[in-house]
């Protein structure tokens, strides 16, 4: 479960689901490209104040349910996640450039809703869980008394 997140000057809980496309539609997402794309996200919520809730791969899309400060955007949030992952995916699964031509990973589009619009997180992960072929959840965070714990599934 998220909890607010306290600042200085603002209390928030903004939480998104975001679904990145996979260029092409093209089925790249398997086991390998999971495992980095979860170490990479890990990586980036040390660095910027974003919070991975879950994050769940399909064959061709990934699903993230995101926690964030109001001073990031979604496009915000969706730049900085789709470049670091798009740069690490392609250093580390070399197979994978080559099945998309040596363009890009990601679709220049996304999908993006808050929680509060369609239910609290639980909704939104069942939700996300029911789509696709082979829903696999990667990462999920798990708040234990006020303390992050991170139950990482690799």
């Amino acid at each position: 479960m998220s909890e607010s997140i306290h600042k200085s000057h603002n209390v928030s809980n903004l939480m998104y689901h975001f679904v990145f496309p996979a260029k092409y539609r093209r089925v790249v997402i398997d086991e390998k490209v999971d495992k980095v794309i979860k170490e990479t996200c890990e990586e980036i919520s040390k660095r910027y104040e974003i919070s991975f809730l879950e994050i769940g791969t399909d064959k061709d899309h990934v699903h993230f349910l995101i926690q964030s400060v109001p001073k990031y955007s979604p496009t915000q949030i969706v730049r900085i996640i789709k470049s670091i992952t798009a740069k690490e995916v392609f250093a580390r699964c070399t197979d994978v450039k080559k099945k998309l031509w040596g363009g890009e990973f990601w679709s220049d589009g996304f999908y993006v809703a808050t929680v509060s619009e369609h239910g609290n997180e639980k909704v939104i992960a069942n939700y996300v869980k029911n789509q696709g072929d082979e829903y696999n959840k990667i990462y999920r965070t798990d708040y234990i008394e006020g303390q992050m714990s991170l139950s990482g599934l690799f």
